[in-house]
């Protein structure tokens, strides 16, 4: 079944339990829990991290000799079910130090990402989370198998339209960048200029593509590659329309390994936890857009009290600058509120309304007194008549 449709849903019911045999051989421990092979009076003890997907999953710890510890729990426990661990896929070795790794290199492939440490300088470095400087940075990177991967599925689409017209050449490769590189948005491949190397070897083959067509590079670029905007070099057609059809760049894709929340291990989208997945994706079939989609922008939090929302919150819309005020209902002044947060609101804003309100009557008022002459007789004004002259007239008012 290897490569089938259901191989992984298979993969997840026989690897099942993997992760809570770990912890409970390795439990965690606090500096005065007992002193173990592994656990030293006086240190914290973290349970390994175990990360799964399908049948391929890496054990994280700082221990050498609980990784290799787990390894062999691992390994008693698939020859239980009648599966072994496939040796040319199982590495024991360091992010940061080849010499500690079983093979001398340094960093990992997993699901197509390389992920690997590198040294680095106080003022560059990462910190931990008391703000020890580490003296290294972890990167993550597209694995060179799935560049090559990429390049050659790049290739392959560009030599299948050596004769067609560009606009469907665009079209077909189109998906191909913005799926590749949305892949690897929760990594550095940016940063690293990996994207920018898939861009240059990409104009390489539409060069050569385009050359095959006209004979020489002169005439190709001038025919296939135009400035739109600020913009050189851009792979369009040239068809006269207000909206040309362009290739996309990988380079213009956002990319940061940093921005990555993970999942929360007892979370599914089955679960019925609208909040927390509306939050997460900006969209749920049971949550209105606009509603998961200022979630999505609030972080999930109430900017009245702060806190997060919750499962069964009753939560309502609030305009952050009221209707009456002079607020817009458009989308930069809606945000979300707990319902008693809202209330809250509701009451703060009614008093400026109301002083809004008081200030506009006593505006028109003072109009009013100013347009007609009156005298005080005993505290009591008297109307005399309309005031006329030139300050009527200035002010444009029919006396």
């Amino acid at each position: 079944m290897q490569g089938g449709v259901i191989s992984p849903l298979l993969a997840n019911i026989a690897l099942h339990g993997i992760e809570n045999l770990i912890k409970q051989e390795f439990p965690a421990m606090s500096k005065r829990g007992r002193e173990t092979w592994y656990h030293k009076k006086g240190k914290y003890f973290a349970t390994p991290d175990v990360i799964r997907y399908a049948d391929d999953f890496v054990i994280l710890h700082e221990d050498k000799a609980v990784v290799q510890r787990c390894r062999e729990i691992i390994s008693e426990w698939l020859a239980g079910i009648g599966l072994e661990l496939k040796p040319s896929k199982t590495r024991l070795t360091h992010t940061f130090k080849p010499e500690l790794s079983e093979d001398g290199v340094a960093g990992f492939d997993f699901l197509g990402h390389h992920i690997k440490q590198y040294p680095a300088g106080k003022y560059r470095s990462n910190k931990n989370s008391y703000g020890t400087i580490l003296g290294f940075n972890t990167l993550i990177t597209p694995t060179a198998k799935a560049s090559k991967a990429h390049t050659e599925e790049i290739g392959r689409v560009i030599f299948k339209h050596r004769s067609s017209p560009q606009a469907a050449l665009i079209k077909d490769l189109n998906p191909v960048i913005r799926g590749w590189t949305s892949y690897y948005i929760n990594s550095d491949a940016k940063s690293t200029g990996e994207l920018s190397k898939q861009d240059n070897l990409t104009y390489l083959k539409l060069r050569r593509w385009a050359k095959r067509r006209c004979g020489n590079s002169k005439d190709a670029h001038s025919k296939y590659w135009t400035t739109i905007e600020n913009e050189n070099w851009v792979f369009a057609t040239r068809s006269g329309d207000a909206n040309p059809l362009r290739l996309l760049k990988h380079s213009q894709f956002s990319c940061s390994s940093t921005d990555y929340v993970k999942v929360k291990g007892d979370k599914s989208l089955y679960d019925g936890d609208l909040v927390y997945w509306s939050t997460r994706l900006g969209k749920h079939p049971e949550m209105p857009n606009y509603k998961a989609e200022l979630l999505k922008k609030q972080k999930g939090k109430c900017p009245w009290c702060g806190l997060h929302f919750k499962d069964g919150d009753v939560i309502e819309e609030d305009h952050l600058i009221p209707r009456a005020n002079g607020g817009k209902d458009e989308w930069k002044n809606k945000q979300l509120l707990h319902r008693h947060c809202h209330d809250e609101k509701t009451a703060i804003d009614l008093i400026e309304i109301r002083k809004k309100k008081h200030s506009n009557i006593q505006e028109k008022l003072f109009q009013f007194w100013e347009k007609i002459d009156w005298e005080w007789v005993n505290d009591i004004p008297f109307y005399k008549g309309h005031k006329t002259g030139k300050s009527c007239n200035d002010k444009k008012d029919t006396c």
